[in-house]
């Protein structure tokens, strides 16, 4: 199980989720360009003490992600795009061990070329006048349905 950061916007973001794939011994794909200044130091500042435990990997880009993945196949599943413009609720989709939980920017989701290559795209059900929920609490939701149902958590 992985999760990729699609040009994030937020450092504290990025953070918490680095932080969450730490905890949960996950690791992170962060695809750039980003909205900030992609640092230890700027993470750090933003609360990351727990970068050194944590396995992540930066992409000059999307193609370079995509290449990246192709390469190893072993390690990259389905790409699973959490979105609001999906109909099927993550509560409903069957996780395998190797999925990569695909997160878009925080100002504006992930573009069609993304939606149109993902093999699922899933949604958090919520309120109708509710925009949309952060992206790092998504990733929370999400990934514990995804390691509940795969039985991954760490022991």
């Amino acid at each position: 199980m992985r999760i990729a950061l699609y040009q994030p916007d937020i450092p504290q973001n990025t953070g918490t989720m680095l932080r969450l794939g730490a905890c949960l011994d996950v690791e992170l794909d962060i695809i750039e360009p980003c909205g900030f200044i992609f640092s230890e130091k700027a993470l750090k500042r933003a609360g990351m003490d727990y970068l050194d435990m944590v396995k992540y990997r930066r992409h000059n880009s999307w193609a370079d992600f995509l290449a990246y993945r192709e390469e190893h196949k072993n390690e990259y599943g389905r790409l699973v795009l959490l979105t609001t413009k999906a109909k099927q609720p993550y509560t409903e989709f069957e996780f395998l061990p190797n999925d990569v939980l695909l997160l878009g920017r925080e100002s504006a989701g992930a573009p069609q070329s993304v939606h149109d290559i993902v093999e699922a795209r899933l949604i958090i059900p919520m309120n109708e006048k509710a925009r949309s929920i952060n992206v790092a609490v998504s990733a929370t939701m999400v990934l514990g349905e995804a390691l509940r149902q795969t039985k991954m958590f760490p022991k």
